[in-house]
């Protein structure tokens, strides 16, 4: 076959490519015990945790496109676990905890690098509300500390902690085990990894209806590869959950907004952690390739497009600028906008649902990649038992009915 990024990328998409790991792309059985629906990171997690910690191994993972083409490809790769609510900072420290061994757990290396967070206080609210996270991340037995804007700029030397800057800087908390992992990496470790402990991978398999018995209980999807029968069905489509919810009569608390986020041309390293700054919506790292990522918030409207308005990533970048003036001769080599799920209350949904053998994981906004393994594997333990893991149990859908929310975007200032 002749060499082209085509060729590459068509035989990515099939899982046969000599730059990712290899994963059988199945064609789908008649009927399956489990049923997951989405091929990003968390459905390739769940599914892998239910087959080596469950031993459920009669599992199709159903995409309607490719393996991690939807908004596990779409992100800005920042791991960390320095949430303030109870409830989150367990969540994300499981997933902390696994994404430090998962490049072992998977054999396959996901790029993990724990290279530091700095969150930058821009404002006396600021200072107050970083110093409350850490204070309560300590209780917690979470890493994190206060850093003086000289500290800060000494961890991260190009950041310009000038007194005369719109948002000067004042301080910042750090949390020295949060860093990056390569995304793509993870859902190609995830599905390798799966589709060797004998769980079916299926791409370019839609889901067009959810069907249920007599019972109300599920009992088969339609899709644009036919009908497939399972037992239970886990639903974890960021992005469009609400749309693949309602085809089995449920409507979800949930909004689905745009993301924006870009990245410079490459260059040589000269971005040593991940900086950001929850006051002016704006994040940046490096990747190994040498581009700077830069991160940006949601747009203020619901939308499905793939893209967002212009003015966020111009107000970003305007920030970025002044927070780093070694980039202001930098140019821009591509953006794109990923589609997030987000609850009144910004923190996902993970359980079961009025539907017997329904189960669902969404809603995570801005922080679904981090949780990636945390995720799975309490999805996973969900789906494989039928009662919510310990650390998902807060997370119910029916919190919105009781109202015992997590309200982390309050407290935060911002659900990055």
């Amino acid at each position: 076959m002749r060499f082209s990024f085509g060729n590459l990328l068509r035989q990515a998409r099939a899982g046969h490519t000599g730059w990712g790991p290899q994963w059988r792309d199945a064609e789908p059985k008649a009927a399956y015990d489990v049923v997951i629906i989405g091929a990003g990171g968390h459905g390739l997690a769940t599914a892998y945790y239910l087959a080596a910690e469950h031993g459920i191994c009669n599992i199709a993972v159903l995409e309607k496109s490719w393996l991690g083409g939807g908004n596990t490809g779409r992100n800005t790769t920042i791991i960390r676990s320095n949430y303030l609510c109870e409830e989150s900072e367990a969540l994300y420290e499981h997933a902390m905890k696994l994404w430090e061994t998962l490049s072992d757990t998977l054999n396959y290396n996901v790029m993990y690098s724990p290279r530091g967070v700095l969150m930058l206080a821009h404002n006396e609210h600021d200072i107050r509300s970083l110093k409350r996270h850490i204070h309560a991340n300590r209780l917690a037995g979470i890493d994190n500390e206060w850093l003086t804007a000289a500290q800060a700029q000494a961890f991260c030397p190009i950041l310009n902690i000038d007194a005369d800057l719109r948002y000067p800087v004042l301080g910042a908390a750090l949390q020295h085990r949060g860093g990056v992992a390569r995304h793509d990496a993870v859902a190609w470790g995830y599905a390798r990894a799966a589709s060797e402990l004998g769980v079916d991978i299926i791409q370019n398999c839609e889901v067009t209806a959810i069907r249920r018995g007599t019972d109300g209980a599920v009992e088969a999807v339609e899709t644009s590869r036919g009908r497939i029968a399972a037992k239970k069905i886990g639903v974890v489509a960021a992005g469009h959950t609400s749309v693949v919810m309602a085809m089995a009569g449920l409507r979800m608390p949930l909004e689905s907004f745009p993301l924006q986020a870009l990245v410079s041309e490459p260059v040589k390293p000269v971005m040593p952690c991940v900086v950001m700054s929850n006051a002016i919506h704006a994040y940046m790292s490096q990747s190994d390739k040498g581009e700077l990522v830069i991160g940006a918030g949601t747009d203020a409207y619901v939308s499905y497009a793939q893209a967002g308005g212009l003015h966020i990533a111009t107000h970003t970048l305007e920030a970025i600028c002044e927070l780093f003036p070694v980039t202001r001769r930098l140019k821009m080599l591509r953006n794109w906008g990923g589609i997030v799920d987000v609850t009144p209350d910004r923190s996902p949904i993970i359980g079961l649902t009025p539907v017997p053998g329904l189960f669902v994981n969404c809603g995570w906004g801005t922080g679904g990649f981090k949780a990636t393994p945390g995720s799975g594997h309490v999805f996973a333990a969900t789906l494989a038992h039928g009662v919510p893991h310990p650390i998902a149990a807060p997370f119910t859908l029916d919190r919105f009915r009781t109202g015992r929310l997590i309200d982390e975007a309050a407290a935060a200032a911002v659900s990055h």
